[in-house]
């Protein structure tokens, strides 16, 4: 009876050991599918997949920060901050939760939540990109009106990753809010001939041209800006300051 007893135990435990284990590899399944859905831009398919993944295995610091970033897609970024928050404490050297935290805090506009992870970020030797937290720093500094040290993040960024058009583009608007035109232009100058099809590149390139009084410059690239996303927000105001100018 007593040999009977503890071979059903050791069976129970078994059962339960093979329970969980396929719970983790459906819930793996559930994620890699969810973390497709996120490439392609499909944040509520995604999200659908992960949820159910989530329910399967909750303590999963990689499912955690995939829903974040999915609610971070569809502007969610309180229930993003709170998953980052999740992966974070499940997996404490988790670098890229951290940096996704921070991108989180940014979309909040949290600026000075933002700037303390990002820095702890920037300063990790194993980190392969360092050029990530360092450009959202610039971003942070920039929406503080702290143009300098704005500047001085967006250049280290681009010491080590000299053709990130996020981090000339970021500079650049930072000359401009600086007065420093010359500059600006030559930074969103060579966004848009690194990638001529990015509308935000050729918007910031006609602002920095129109303060520096090259009207005619500044039209051609409010044009591009309607030619590249006539639907946007930007090709309305760049149609409105296009007519504008040619009026000058």
């Amino acid at each position: 009876m007593k040999n009977t007893i503890i071979i059903l135990l050791i069976l129970s435990l078994f059962s339960c050991a093979m329970d969980e284990e396929s719970r983790k590899n459906q819930a793996t399944a559930l994620r890699n599918l969810g973390e497709a859905y996120i490439t392609q831009g499909n944040y509520t398919d995604a999200l659908k997949e992960l949820l159910a993944a989530e329910k399967l295995f909750k303590n999963d610091p990689f499912i955690q920060n995939d829903l974040g970033l999915a609610y971070l897609a569809k502007e969610r970024a309180d229930l993003a901050i709170e998953c980052f928050k999740r992966a974070i404490s499940l997996k404490p050297d988790f670098t890229p939760a951290r940096n996704n935290l921070g991108t989180a805090y940014l979309a909040n506009k949290d600026w000075d939540l933002a700037i303390p992870l990002f820095k702890e970020i920037s300063s990790d030797l194993l980190y392969v990109t360092p050029h990530f937290p360092l450009t959202n720093l610039g971003w942070a500094y920039y929406n503080k009106k702290e143009y300098n040290i704005s500047e001085k993040y967006y250049n280290k960024a681009l010491e080590i990753a000299p053709n990130f058009v996020i981090a000339l583009i970021g500079l650049g608007k930072t000359f401009t809010a600086m007065g420093k035109f010359n500059d600006a232009i030559s930074k969103l100058e060579k966004a848009v001939q690194l990638m001529p099809t990015l509308t935000e590149a050729y918007y910031e390139l006609a602002k920095a041209y129109k303060f520096n009084n090259n009207y005619e410059k500044a039209i051609f690239a409010y044009k591009k800006v309607m030619e590249l996303s006539p639907e946007s927000e930007y090709a309305k105001e760049a149609k409105s300051e296009s007519t504008r100018l040619g009026k000058e």
